[in-house]
């Protein structure tokens, strides 16, 4: 009996492992790129959060604006205060369908190219997107990332006519998220 129990609870914690439905991180990595000939600016946060579902393809992100840490001080003072106003709008985030998750099989470990598709709030204004995103399964654990770029004036970010050749009207983001089973 004693050695029955230790293989009961080994057996119910793979079953978990492998039909858990939801993933969840809050240590997600995004950053953004302003490529210029003048100037390229990148920041980086490392705090983001994402809930998936699998089952449903169901997936939130958000991040803290304020979250993004750059080379140079005065940026971000600039990034928080000029550009995002993000005392005002303190979250960026996507709620919307992994399109085709359901389909995967978390049990093996392997690459899978889906869509997600939805609403991506920043700034305060709601846009729908579309975006690529690599899923690999991974140990039981999911590995999201993604590459997209927005353009700026998408989401009235507005550029002070002084500093308009050292932002790029669009910036590329990138996204990469180790998605662990939701206990």
């Amino acid at each position: 009996m004693k050695r029955v129990l230790p293989v009961l609870l080994g057996f119910f914690c793979v079953l978990n492992i492998a039909f858990s439905q939801k993933y969840f991180t809050k240590t997600a990595v995004i950053t953004f790129e302003s490529k210029t000939p003048m100037e390229n600016i990148e920041a980086v946060n490392k705090s983001g959060t994402c809930v998936a579902d699998m089952t449903s393809g169901n997936v939130e992100f958000a991040v803290l604006v304020k979250g993004f840490q750059f080379e140079k001080a005065l940026m971000q003072e600039h990034f928080n205060e000029n550009y995002m106003e993000s005392t005002k709008f303190p979250k960026a985030t996507f709620k919307g369908k992994l399109n085709g998750a359901e389909k995967i099989d978390r049990t093996k470990n392997g690459k899978h190219n889906v869509k997600a598709s939805g609403q991506m709030t920043v700034h305060g204004v709601t846009k729908p997107q579309t975006v690529d995103v690599v899923l690999e399964v991974k140990e039981g654990k999911i590995i999201a990332s993604s590459n997209f770029s927005i353009a700026v004036a998408d989401y009235n970010i507005a550029i002070p006519s002084l500093v308009k050749d050292n932002i790029a009207k669009i910036v590329n983001v990138k996204v990469n998220a180790n998605l662990e089973p939701l206990k």
